[in-house]
């Protein structure tokens, strides 16, 4: 597999090299040269979420790993299922929280640690990644006491949820966590500035784990194959899934799925208020907003970095933007959307609520919708409590941790300062 840097083509590079770099020079993205079309989309579907993923995997990676080394990785890091939920006539939710850390990004993190140790080299290795909650509890969890590689994370202080929080700021030893006095973007700027400095690249290894890595990506193309694998043959021919988009790495591995041969009809991309790609959308006009902080904190992005992405594979396929689907929710209509959904039976927080809504309202008649509920609702709890004046229960994991003690330090929005903790980390 060859994959090429979308800022500068000529840079080209294996799907090992791809993982172990995270960035291309220029801070560019990788984007596979080519993509594999599945033609008996039937029979793919009818396999098992393991055995049908090693196959979209081994497909996307070719000759440099075995099918075999292909299926071990996936094996180690798909332990936990991905199953559909159906909230009312024609609508379900896919469930992408039941694995270690409660959030979708388990599958990407875990898929990513273990394909960073199949293409190691053995020379030293540090993850960098910022998150926004969610990230950096699958990050964490997934390298956690894994030899020769140390992680560090950045977070903005006092913007994500205390018990996002605790999952992962409270493991030590090889995992290190950085409360910047910023926001999300502020911390991706720090780590896109780390990757354009060559000497601390070098004398560090530096990696990313964020949704910019192509395996974390490429890992959750695989769970859009497995929701459609649990609807009928009929209910998929007219598909729509509406993907809560804040760094817009799960809807770019949701139309890469398409371009793979995914029966999906349309997407549609909902974001709260930093709604950068809605009015991109609507006027053409590329127009960051300072972020704003919302309820809905995981998508508090407003210069998401895998929308690159998403404007190459349109140009590659010849898709026009045009047809994606846009929404932009508020955070009173999110609550609203919660409460709409513990109606129906269906207990779900303001991300998949925000999906949710755009969905419903842009769903037409004879279509099937899907809305991706990206994590658990109690690690939302102080906000899911508050809209519907309950206690929810905490699950193990969350419990756990919620008692430990936050091993994090505090930082300005300062490289020289964030160059000080990575050398540190190497101690």
């Amino acid at each position: 597999m060859k994959l090429y840097n979308i800022k500068e083509n000529d840079e080209q590079v294996s799907f090992g090299q791809a993982v172990r770099q995270g960035l291309g020079r220029n801070q560019g993205l990788f984007f596979p040269s080519q993509l594999p079309f599945f033609d008996d989309i039937d029979s793919l579907l009818a396999e098992d979420f393991t055995s049908r993923s090693s196959k979209i995997l081994s497909a996307l990676i070719g000759d440099e790993l075995s099918e075999q080394q292909v299926s071990e990785l996936v094996n180690a890091a798909f332990q936990f299922p991905a199953p559909i939920k159906a909230v009312k006539d024609g609508v379900y939710a896919l469930e992408l929280f039941h694995g270690p850390t409660l959030a979708f990004k388990d599958f990407g993190g875990r898929f990513m640690a273990q394909s960073l140790a199949a293409v190691s080299d053995g020379g030293k290795i540090t993850i960098l990644t910022a998150t926004s909650g969610d990230t950096g509890a699958a990050v964490a969890h997934a390298f956690y006491g894994m030899d020769d590689i140390n992680v560090v994370i950045l977070y903005p202080k006092g913007k994500i949820s205390p018990l996002q929080e605790s999952l992962f700021c409270t493991l030590g030893k090889n995992i290190h966590t950085v409360a910047i006095n910023g926001d999300f973007d502020d911390c991706q700027a720090l780590v896109k500035n780390a990757f354009d400095d060559e000497k601390l690249r070098q004398d560090i290894g530096l990696n990313s784990a964020n949704s910019i890595n192509i395996s974390r990506l490429m890992a959750q193309i695989c769970y859009y194959f497995e929701a459609a694998a649990q609807m009928s043959k009929t209910e998929r021919e007219n598909l729509v899934i509406s993907v809560p988009s804040g760094n817009f790495g799960n809807l770019t591995a949701g139309l890469l799925a398409k371009a793979l041969g995914l029966p999906v009809k349309r997407f549609i991309a909902a974001t709260n208020a930093n709604d950068t790609v809605p009015r991109y959308l609507e006027t053409g006009q590329w127009d960051p907003k300072p972020t704003v902080a919302t309820t809905s904190n995981a998508m508090d992005v407003s210069q998401p970095n895998n929308w690159p992405r998403i404007e190459e594979l349109c140009r590659v396929k010849e898709w026009g933007l045009e047809t994606l689907g846009k929404g932009a929710v508020t955070d009173t209509q999110s609550a609203e959307s919660v409460k709409e959904l513990h109606e129906l039976g269906y207990l779900c927080e303001p991300h998949g609520a925000i999906a949710y809504r755009v969905l419903d309202q842009q769903l037409a008649e004879g279509e099937t919708g899907l809305f991706l509920c990206t994590a658990h609702p109690a690690k939302f709890k102080e906000v899911v409590d508050d809209i519907l004046e309950t206690d929810i229960d905490l699950p193990g994991p969350l419990a756990k941790h919620a008692a430990m003690e936050l091993l994090s330090e505090e930082r300005d929005n300062d490289f020289d300062a964030l160059k000080e903790v990575l050398y540190a980390a190497q101690k």
